[in-house]
């Protein structure tokens, strides 16, 4: 059982779940998040979509949870396995599915993307996840709105830019144009999430093949998406100081990405 401690004198949260430690290795042909092979999660909390098995989106209790309620969206019924290779139809279910599951309980919900095994993904199949907290997370609390950015696309009443204080080499945020309370009752989180589509796809034609990637919403008054490429190693000023090093200047990642978008 997960157990979620707050030491307030330190102003830090931790997940202590031992059953992380068990999560198996990805074995070849026995991915749980394929059609054919839902025997081997738990029963489903929602599904969305047509597919082999009467779904293209499926959302599972996870089996290792890292928190009492953990859930995975698996992306799709084939075995895709970046969120970038989604067909449209596809990842505006993955929205469908993080606003239903929210709008179904009750709690705080937190809704992620790990992409590759450096960004922590212990499966393939490209996929998403939600936790259920008992507040907003300290790091959206730490916040005092959305990042100011250097735009590289906008489509839709979406802008994807560089954070002009970028933690990592091309990181992105993506929020609309316009203040818009609640993604996860927003009619424009389906255009957000398709924009983050289009984003892992500028950011594999500019380092030349996948990246790995976390991304995750910041929920509440300016939404917005951060996807943080994984391609530096955190060390001690980063995890001790808070002070990111950042080798690349996010003003030329954002004429990078600018072309890429324009290469699609």
């Amino acid at each position: 059982m997960s157990d979620l401690r707050r030491d307030a004198r330190a102003g830090r949260w931790v997940a202590v779940a031992p059953g992380r430690a068990d999560r198996p290795q990805e074995e070849p042909d026995a991915c749980p998040f394929c059609a054919g092979n839902e025997h081997m999660s738990t029963a489903e909390t929602f599904r969305a979509g047509d597919g082999p098995t009467g779904w293209d989106v499926r959302v599972v209790p996870n089996l290792y949870p890292a928190l009492v309620r953990h859930e995975v969206v698996a992306h799709g019924p084939t075995h895709c396995t970046s969120f970038g290779d989604l067909r449209d139809a596809t990842v505006e279910r993955v929205a469908e599915a993080w606003q239903r599951r929210a709008a179904d309980t009750d709690g705080t919900v937190f809704a992620f993307l790990n992409e590759g095994a450096a960004a922590g993904a212990s499966r393939t199949h490209s996929h998403s996840q939600l936790v259920w907290l008992p507040g907003p997370p300290p790091a959206l609390l730490a916040e005092s709105g959305p990042a100011e950015v250097l735009p590289f696309l906008e489509r839709g009443g979406i802008v994807a830019g560089c954070p002009i204080a970028s933690r990592s080499p091309y990181e992105v945020q993506i929020a609309p144009v316009d203040p818009d309370p609640d993604g996860l009752y927003s009619e424009l989180l389906g255009d957000a999430l398709l924009l983050l589509s289009e984003t892992v796809r500028c950011l594999k034609r500019v380092h030349g093949g996948p990246v790995p990637f976390n991304a995750w919403l910041h929920d509440g008054a300016h939404w917005h998406l951060e996807v943080l490429p994984r391609t530096t190693v955190l060390a001690g000023l980063e995890l001790g100081a808070g002070v990111w090093i950042n080798p690349v200047p996010p003003e030329v990642a954002v004429v990078a990405l600018r072309a890429a978008g324009a290469a699609a």
